[in-house]
């Protein structure tokens, strides 16, 4: 029996090893190279004093932390993956302005890991690059639907809505467009899949699929049951 319906074993598989991999090479790199960028030590002394810990108990937060954001970077990389390998989706790759296409449903999208991934000016970098793929006669995608996805949404509600950034400089918003949308993860791995829980299968499917790549229990039943409140968190009404 698969792991999932909507993408093959073998994908699965392979797009969650290359994140473990990076996971574990960022862990060994950031511990041979832990003064590589410049330790605040004004921050080490206060949290050190405010925490209430040795230097020890801090330094492991401070690796785990710079851990942390070297995975973080990954994650985004990941759902591009998992997402491009969907039959009848193309996931183009580094290099080109956007990360997903379907020539079938005419979408293309820019896949990002955190609703503050991309802020300010940067938002409004990103509408204009869509509005260039997906609006002129003459454009690459025209008449497509561009989406700017992201997975983490800042709060649980779902949506799928015109993205309108605001430009700093003007104090205006961008003019909304039905082809040039803004969307949370799991309204889009629904659009992707047709399936309307896909987000949610695909991170319960997840401590299994480790497990197996690992051969042995990484994550035990405890774990699991915390990491599935963090997903409830995250998106509330928007898991199913």
């Amino acid at each position: 029996m698969p792991y999932l319906n909507w993408i093959s074993d073998e994908d699965l598989v392979k797009h969650t090893s290359v994140l473990l991999n990076a996971a574990e090479t960022a862990k060994k790199t950031k511990s041979k190279q832990f003064f590589k960028n410049v330790i605040d030590p004004f921050q080490a002394i206060f949290e050190m004093s405010g925490y209430a810990i040795g230097h020890e108990e801090w330094r492991e937060g401070e690796l785990a932390r710079q851990v942390g954001k070297a995975v973080q970077n990954k994650i985004g990389e990941f759902h591009q993956n998992i997402l491009g390998s969907v039959e009848g989706w193309q996931n183009l790759g580094t290099g080109e302005i956007v990360d997903l296409l379907s020539q079938e449903q005419k979408i293309i999208a820019e896949i990002k890991n955190k609703h503050n991934t991309v802020t300010g000016s940067k938002r409004v970098d990103v509408y204009d690059q869509l509005k260039g793929l997906v609006l002129p006669n003459n454009s690459r995608y025209n008449d497509f639907t561009a989406y700017f996805v992201n997975i983490i949404p800042k709060n649980t509600q779902p949506y799928d809505d015109c993205f309108t950034p605001p430009d700093n400089t003007t104090g205006n918003k961008r003019s909304a467009h039905e082809l040039i949308r803004a969307i949370d993860g799991a309204s889009f791995y629904a659009i992707v899949t047709q399936v309307p829980e896909a987000l949610q299968q695909l991170y319960s499917v997840l401590p299994s699929v480790i497990n197996d790549i690992r051969s042995y229990k990484v994550l035990n039943n405890d774990d699991i049951d915390v990491l599935e409140d963090y997903f409830e968190r995250a998106y509330g009404e928007n898991k199913s």
